[in-house]
């Protein structure tokens, strides 16, 4: 691991350790912690019924080092357009100056490589293919020459992927047997990944567009997106509904989603800004959505039916 950059007698632009460690932090999103590691472990004790090295270490990987990776590769290659975007320097992503960038990335390649050998020496062929493909995404996203986050549609679809590729590579790491049903509510969990995407690629149609970049919302323009967004949401609910008792019951969850967005049925591209203030309500409703999930997990593992 690289010694984090020191203090210089004419550095007063330069990072502190600690002002870099906050920005590691900040750049991993600590708010969103809980929705890659929660997938992984619910999936792993759910068919396993035990906590072993497998758990605690896939939990603590998609918890940090999996997070600091996937938003800190993130927040390197787009700080040129984070630059000009008043959202970022906060909860909703890191501004991480130039200077820092070499830190992030080894700091995020160099915290996750431990813990990705271990799961490895843990698993099996099929978990190894599944952690490639979830690993593949998090880089494919943002990293100059593939850039999937710049390919309308594709960076929803990758996106989406970050957050349900943990819960089946919990699934396959604990030899699941996979059933229609399984197969359904994964599919719901991939359409409400989809839609959080889209819907939050609303609110920076314009910055995105001033800065060259593309995007499912810069394609589709700011109203197309959201409707799409709730469709998808919908859509989830729906795939839920046809789950066994209790799981049905999680189709509850798009119900808030598509509140929120409904009163940006009708935004214009101009007003695209606007839809901030839904996804912000969003990232605490994602904290009452896991509530209702762990309460369905838990009534799944105690056999209710």
């Amino acid at each position: 691991m690289p010694d984090l950059p020191q203090r210089t007698e004419t550095g007063a632009d330069r990072v502190r350790p600690v002002s870099l460690a906050r920005r590691m932090l900040l750049a991993s999103r600590p708010v969103s912690w809980i929705n890659t590691a929660f997938p992984f472990a619910a999936a792993m004790l759910l068919t396993t019924g035990v906590i072993d090295a497998r758990l605690v270490i896939g939990t603590l990987f998609f918890l940090v080092p999996y997070n600091l990776a996937m938003y800190g590769i993130n927040d390197v290659f787009d700080y040129a357009s984070d630059a000009q975007n008043p959202r970022k320097g906060g909860i909703e992503g890191a501004l991480l100056p130039p200077e820092t960038h070499r830190a992030t990335l080894a700091w995020s390649m160099g915290l996750a490589l431990p813990f990705v050998v271990a799961l490895v020496l843990l698993g099996s062929p099929a978990s190894w293919a599944v952690l490639a493909v979830s690993l593949f995404a998090v880089v494919a996203y943002s990293a100059k020459g593939l850039r999937f986050k710049e390919v309308p549609v594709l960076d929803s679809i990758t996106s989406s992927t970050h957050f349900v590729s943990p819960a089946v590579y919990g699934l396959v790491l604990a030899g699941a047997e996979w059933t229609p049903q399984l197969a359904l509510l994964l599919a719901a969990f991939f359409c409400w990944g989809m839609a959080s995407h889209a819907f939050g690629a609303v609110q920076d149609v314009q910055p995105d567009r001033q800065g060259g970049i593309h995007s499912i919302a810069t394609a589709l323009g700011a109203r197309g997106t959201v409707r799409l967004a709730i469709g998808l949401w919908a859509m989830a609910g729906g795939l839920m509904l046809l789950t066994p008792w209790p799981a049905w019951i999680a189709a509850i969850i798009a119900v808030p989603y598509i509140v929120l967005a409904a009163p940006f049925w009708r935004v214009t591209d101009e007003e695209s800004a606007a839809a901030n203030r839904g996804w912000r309500r969003f990232l605490w409703v994602n904290y009452v959505s896991g509530f209702v999930v762990t309460m369905v997990s838990i009534a799944w593992a105690m056999g209710v039916r």
